[in-house]
């Protein structure tokens, strides 16, 4: 049954003027026959029902077609007794794949980049070093050779993305870590957060460039609306809202064995182990039930929303922020055992506050239908058939839908397109605009996607476009690039924004 609906996933519904496009799963957008038109030739000799009969009708029923979007190749077990597999040779994919590794990984080397910024898997939950881009290819084309071919993914062959650098080593273009400039503004800051009241615009004017890292949590709070401004007031707010959380926990969390919602607490405990897999701190039991309570506890206290995958993601920042204050040193390796229980209970508590904040603000993208991120997505596609009709009319010509790949943008704010270290950086910015999350992300959606327009207008079929959307090179991108992307950002909000009748058509 996963099988064939996989097929039905990626078909595109009639564009009709005015109507809502249908919401495809975030983590893989849908796959154009094109892609699979072999394996479709196949199956399609065995199928009874022709696929154009099967077009969703509505919401509703699409919803039922793509179910399991999420859960190909993961949690379904695939057959493959099917004649299309039964001839494989395993010895030549093996042989194959290795090959088509190492070439990637020769064209992928950049010789001016000599710092380290990867990190291995944790194996077995064990804290581990990070290791160079070449011991990484390397290893994974060991890898490839030693372990055996457990499943065949339905979707197409994607190429290997390096690990998630360092998240401390925000300077990954090789600026300097601290210079007097850096200074400055870290005592700036200090003098505006100690002050009796913190002048919340002059924070925000002075967060909008990015946090220092010294300062960020208590700044995040504040920015958040989490705590007041009034600096003998916060340590009673954190102390309530901390218990506040925690008896949240005593009340509902035992509800999750019970029937209403163990389809919720099911969904979230799949997810978990995925959000960020290449990162060893997400990969700990402690950080995974951690992320577990946030998620449900979030869930049950927002039921015309519910936990929809994506939601996931967004505890990850705030995490890794409230534990800095806590940890020196590289914080993706640091085994959360060695806190005290107090340490986490606080790093728990003011993470699910802060992702609430930032979700009331945009909660219309996980209703039903997920109308906010449709509205954005159209939005988007608007936007940029006005300040780069080349690349609009490109994806026409080629039938490449936004949604296909800008709804995994609005849905996780760009998480899966940036290592966590831009992401940080990025919702500095977001925190201190007003309507960051909810309004200044398009803008910003709008300057990445036109970052790569040579990349874009390059290729030249459907596939290599969507293999490219889903696959940006930003692997490497540190404070200066999403500096220039938020510069970027910035200059066509206030083109476009403010004038409106040059955005419409």
């Amino acid at each position: 049954m996963a099988a064939e609906n996989s097929k039905q996933f990626w078909k595109r519904s009639a564009k009709l003027p005015g109507s809502i496009q249908p919401v495809y799963g975030a983590q893989h957008p849908p796959l154009d026959p094109r892609l699979t038109k072999n394996f479709i030739k196949e199956r399609s000799k065995v199928s009874t029902v022709p696929l154009k009969n099967k077009k969703a009708s509505s919401f509703h029923e699409f919803a039922r077609n793509t179910s399991d979007a999420w859960d190909i190749g993961d949690d379904e077990e695939e057959d493959f007794s099917s004649p299309p597999f039964q001839t494989l040779n395993s010895k030549v994919a093996l042989a194959t794949a290795a090959q088509v590794l190492e070439n990637h990984s020769k064209l992928r080397v950049k010789p001016e980049r000599s710092q380290s910024t990867t990190s291995e898997v944790p194996a077995g939950y064990k804290v581990i070093k990070s290791s160079s881009d070449a011991q990484l290819s390397r290893n994974s084309s060991d890898t490839c050779l030693r372990n055996p071919l457990h499943k065949q993914q339905s979707l197409p062959l994607r190429p290997i993305i390096p690990l998630v650098a360092r998240i401390s080593d925000q300077n990954a273009s090789g600026a300097p870590p601290m210079t007097v400039r850096e200074k400055t503004r870290l005592e700036k800051f200090r003098q505006l957060l100690s002050s009796h009241n913190t002048d919340l615009d002059e924070l925000r004017k002075c967060s909008w460039p990015g946090v220092p890292r010294e300062v960020r949590p208590v700044t995040w709070r504040l920015l958040s609306g989490y705590l007041p401004a009034n600096t003998e007031r916060r340590k009673l707010t954190l102390q309530r809202k901390r218990e506040e959380y925690f008896g949240f926990i005593e009340q509902y969390y035992d509800s999750r064995n019970e029937e209403h919602h163990q389809d919720t607490y099911r969904q979230i405990h799949i997810d978990i182990p995925r959000t960020n897999p290449l990162i060893p701190l997400f990969q700990q039991p402690l950080v995974q039930e951690i992320f577990e309570r946030i998620l449900f506890i979030w869930a049950i206290r927002h039921p015309a929303s519910g936990y929809v995958q994506g939601i996931n993601d967004l505890v990850t920042p705030f995490f890794v922020v409230f534990l800095s204050e806590y940890v020196e040193e590289d914080v993706e390796n640091f085994d959360v055992t060695n806190l005290s229980q107090d340490m986490l209970r606080s790093i728990e508590a003011d993470s699910f506050w802060c992702m609430s904040k930032l979700l009331d603000g945009i909660q219309d993208n996980y209703t039903f239908a997920q109308p906010g991120i449709q509205k954005k997505v159209k939005a988007l596609e608007e936007l940029v058939s006005r300040i780069d009709e080349q690349v609009h009319n490109h994806f026409r010509r080629y039938e490449v839908e936004y949604l296909q790949f800008a709804f995994r943008w609005m849905n996780n704010l760009l998480m899966r397109e940036l290592p966590l270290r831009c992401t940080i950086r990025l919702w500095d910015t977001y925190q201190s605009e007003p309507e960051g999350f909810s309004h200044f992300h398009l803008y910003v959606c709008a300057a990445f996607l036109i970052k790569w327009r040579k990349e874009i207008l390059d290729e030249e079929d459907f596939q290599g476009l969507l293999m490219l959307l889903q696959n940006l090179p930003t692997i490497h991108w540190g404070n200066e690039e999403i500096g220039l992307l938020l510069a970027e950002a910035y200059r066509l909000k206030y083109m476009f924004a403010d004038a409106p009748n040059h955005y419409r058509r």
